[in-house]
């Protein structure tokens, strides 16, 4: 895999940041990749090389390129992660994906230069959400870690798919919907629009190894900007497994010049949970719905609604919260799923008997007979 012409264009009110792929050993057609934001939120973006190399790798991998090669300098810092997350994704996936040659054209990388400022992925999910108000507790204003930009990618999930559209109007309202946390928090909201799933858009790939190194890539598209990125942890400490985002993985997507920090993964999604219901602005306006329908933040119907929903009410919480229309989960809206697969397992059996200490024996039990009945 190549990645040439790379540069940096503004137009029509955005700064965008792009490349062309081409495949070396796939009978592929060129693509065009790339990371844009508002020309009012460009402060400190530009056409990174580390930025594509990141976003590249996982499709490069998958799809059994040879070598991949960068038109440009990149930190030899990141070369070395790049190096060690391949070999982790090699043990992850039993060799199917095997370490390939990383290639630039210059080893003359120059360190930006930036005041020391702390950035966050910010979805609008309780993982980002009690991410940002731990930082508020934990950091003074005056601390470089200290969050103050909350970059909010399209192109992740919503958009993400090809097949299901832009879904622009969705990312708007999400936007809005964010934005009152982040005013709350004193956090500027960047949006960012980025191509760079469409490059290998299937669903395994992307669930189980690439989307955090999507989100590595828009980090170092700012790194004149900020030094330092959080991204919430998915899941607990033990309930790690291999996925796109993880805490041996993200790290090593870092450069000299921006640190990652897969953060909060000693917390269960209840506690985090928890946090985020204690501080009201977040706790209206959440957003975790993976639908993205058109005239709702929150569908309340898909499984990771309905999954928040079962939480909230294990915990007394659900009646308190705006961000879903409904204020009532039955047995019928749980059991519609298989709440058995993709690690789903560790965050139901924790409800059972927190559901029975709030009365709601048929969600218990209803939990109960699903996880059953994949074991027998």
């Amino acid at each position: 895999m190549k990645i040439t012409q790379i540069q940096l264009e503004h137009d029509a009110g955005f700064a965008t940041a792009s490349a062309r792929v081409i495949f070396e050993d796939r009978d592929l057609p060129e693509k065009t990749v790339f990371i844009k934001t508002p020309e009012d939120h460009a402060q400190g973006f530009d056409a990174n090389p580390d930025a594509f190399l990141v976003g590249c790798l996982l499709p490069a991998l998958h799809l059994g390129e040879k070598r991949i090669f960068v038109d440009g300098p990149v930190c030899p810092f990141l070369k070395e992660g790049v190096h060690v997350a391949m070999h982790i994704l090699s043990h992850w996936t039993q060799d199917r994906y095997t370490p390939i040659l990383v290639e630039s054209a210059s080893d003359a990388h120059q360190v930006p230069v930036n005041p020391g400022r702390a950035g966050m992925v910010m979805s609008g999910g309780m993982d980002s959400l009690a991410a940002l108000r731990l930082n508020r507790l934990n950091y003074p204003k005056t601390h470089p870690a200290y969050i103050q930009d909350g970059f909010f990618l399209h192109g992740f999930d919503i958009g993400g798919v090809r097949e299901r559209g832009a879904k622009l109007h969705v990312f708007d309202r999400a936007v809005t919907a964010i934005t009152r946390i982040t005013e709350d928090a004193d956090t500027t909201l960047v949006p960012v629009y980025t191509n760079l799933r469409h490059l290998c858009d299937e669903r395994d790939l992307w669930l189980n190894s690439f989307f955090g190194a999507v989100l590595a890539a828009m980090t170092h598209g700012f790194s004149h900007r900020v030094n330092l990125m959080f991204i919430g942890s998915s899941y607990d400490i033990p309930n790690l497994h291999p996925c796109g985002s993880h805490p041996l993985l993200d790290p090593e997507y870092s450069s000299y010049a921006v640190r990652i920090r897969h953060r909060d993964y000693e917390l269960s999604r209840l506690e985090k949970i928890k946090i985020v219901s204690r501080w009201d602005t977040a706790f209206q306006n959440f957003r975790v719905c993976l639908a993205n329908v058109p005239d709702q933040l929150n569908c309340g119907r898909c499984e990771k609604c309905v999954r928040t929903m079962t939480e909230l009410t294990a915990l007394g919480l659900l009646h308190k919260t705006r961000a879903f229309e409904a204020d009532e989960v039955t047995p019928a809206d749980i059991s519609q799923f298989d709440i058995t697969i993709r690690v789903r397992p560790p965050f139901y059996r924790p409800l059972i008997p927190l559901l029975r200490n709030q009365g709601r024996d048929d969600l218990a039990d209803t939990i109960v007979r699903l996880l059953n009945r994949s074991e027998s």
